[in-house]
């Protein structure tokens, strides 16, 4: 699957430079599914993630500017399901050069150093090595 270079998106969606990422973003080997605790529906699939926030790729377009409870569930060595719950704002969301899917930037609201380390942990876990 192609993910739009940001130059592609819709310039009219996009961040300001101030609000750009600073960290290198990190692509996952699978996509990992992200739920809207409020409503436990699939919201979309982890494309790539920093300690700052993540973009999904979804099958419908995300609302920007609004705070969303979320969660990624894992499973640990033993094949238990962990949740990862946190809160995200969606600061964009447009087409994916693939038009039935959207993609949406995400920035992690309220982190603990404890979901940084489980970020960290998720990168090296599921993340590509470069």
């Amino acid at each position: 699957m192609y993910i739009k270079r940001p130059s592609e998106h819709n310039h009219q969606n996009a961040p300001k430079p101030e609000d750009r990422r600073t960290i290198k973003r990190r692509h996952l080997i699978f996509y990992l599914r992200v739920w809207e605790l409020t409503s436990d529906r699939l919201l979309g699939h982890v494309v790539d993630i920093t300690p700052e926030g993540m973009m999904l790729i979804s099958e419908q377009p995300i609302a920007t500017g609004k705070e969303y409870k979320l969660e990624i569930r894992t499973p640990d060595t033993e094949g238990e399901i962990k949740p990862l719950r946190f809160k995200a704002m969606c600061r964009w969301s447009d087409n994916d050069v693939n038009p039935v899917f959207y993609d949406s930037g995400f920035e992690f609201l309220e982190k603990t150093p404890k979901d940084i380390e489980t970020i960290i942990k998720m990168v090296d876990d599921y993340g590509f090595n470069d």
